[in-house]
């Protein structure tokens, strides 16, 4: 995929460095409130398919989403809305059909596309956040629209000349990687806990 905005406006994160998580929580705890005021509805977009192994970041993301969310039941219409997990994926053959279908759904939708993708080898396992689209469809043969009204992407390989081959031999601690950091910000953001804690939280919409 490719990122449509100048350089410097994609910020990325580390996640081994001590506060990423928590930078990254507040770009999100930002968009959130930033959504809210202006009442639109907050959709994360998970594009990828479980096929390769480095295309199935945004399934992940979506199925931690969408399992922690789907908990509440108090205030749910106040929570995202989440489309591509590993039970449905959005990859590059119903991307536009699913894209249709959130414009005719909502009124004012802001959609998060989240999408693997790759980069030089100093940024492997990286996460970046930019409030911009990005133009998805690595490995994927096909002329695919720009997604997103803001993106997210994990870092999950090296840029190379067989961008498929590089997919499909990307280590899958990698991807979980990513795709834990990803998910575990945007719970914190609605301070829900995240994949793997047994502390609960309590939900925040403000």
């Amino acid at each position: 995929m490719k990122i449509m905005q100048p350089a410097d406006t994609l910020l990325y994160f580390d996640p081994a460095y001590k506060t990423a998580l928590k930078d990254f929580t507040k770009e999100i705890r930002h968009l959130k409130k930033s959504v809210a005021k202006k009442q639109q509805t907050l959709v994360f977009f998970c594009i990828g398919s479980d096929r390769a192994t480095g295309d199935c970041l945004g399934p992940l993301v979506g199925h931690m989403l969408l399992q922690h969310f789907s908990n509440v039941k108090k205030h749910a219409h106040f929570l995202p809305r989440i489309y591509g997990t590993l039970e449905a994926p959005v990859h590059a053959l119903n991307l536009e059909k699913t894209l249709e279908h959130i414009q005719n759904t909502y009124a004012v939708p802001y959609v998060v596309a989240i999408d693997a993708s790759l980069g030089i080898a100093e940024h492997v396992g990286y996460v970046t956040y930019a409030p911009a689209p990005l133009i998805p469809g690595i490995g994927v043969q096909k002329k695919l629209p720009q997604v997103g009204d803001s993106s997210i992407t994990g870092i999950v390989n090296r840029s190379g000349l067989n961008s498929h081959t590089t997919l499909q031999t990307t280590h899958l601690s990698t991807v979980l990687n990513s795709a834990s950091f990803i998910a575990t910000g945007i719970l914190n953001a609605y301070a829900l806990p995240a994949p793997g804690r047994h502390k609960k939280a309590v939900l925040s919409f403000f």
